[in-house]
């Protein structure tokens, strides 16, 4: 049986899309890796071109991924997911039916800062430096995340 993970941000199209693309380079296809956004505004729609170029940038293929937005049925289909901030985590937390649903929903960058309840910034209104340094936090964070699956 596959484990599952999902990554979350708002629009799924900036920061989860490319938390999938990271974590899928460093995992096995005995893993399936997935991405969701609060809000449903960019359903149907391909990640942002910026996060698609710093993602082709360092060798990963983004564009066959299109933005869903996240359902309660998510909480039964995966076993982990990871938010990219604290709006994120409430709005999840929100819709999650039981404790056991609550305890799947992690802040990614806990992963690297425990206990420190760190935000992703959102790329999506500023150049492509933010796209950068946010490849650059899921990376890290994506690296630690397979390391303790392989396990």
């Amino acid at each position: 049986m596959s484990v599952k993970i999902l990554m979350v941000c708002l629009g799924n199209i900036c920061r989860s899309p490319l938390a999938e693309g990271i974590l899928r380079s460093k995992l096995s296809e005995d893993f399936i890796v997935d991405s969701a956004g609060t809000g449903g505004w960019h359903a149907g729609q391909l990640p942002d071109k910026r996060s698609i170029a710093i993602a082709k940038s360092k060798g990963l293929d983004i564009t066959n991924q299109k933005a869903r937005q996240f359902k309660v049925s998510d909480f039964t289909t995966f076993d982990h997911i990871f938010v990219m901030d604290n709006s994120n985590y409430k709005d999840v937390l929100a819709l999650a039916p039981n404790e056991e649903a609550k305890s799947k929903v992690k802040l990614i960058l806990n992963e690297l800062f425990p206990n420190e309840n760190v935000d992703v910034p959102d790329p999506y209104y500023g150049g492509q430096d933010g796209f950068e340094n946010v490849f650059d936090m899921l990376d890290q964070a994506c690296e630690e995340i397979a390391r303790k699956l392989k396990r």
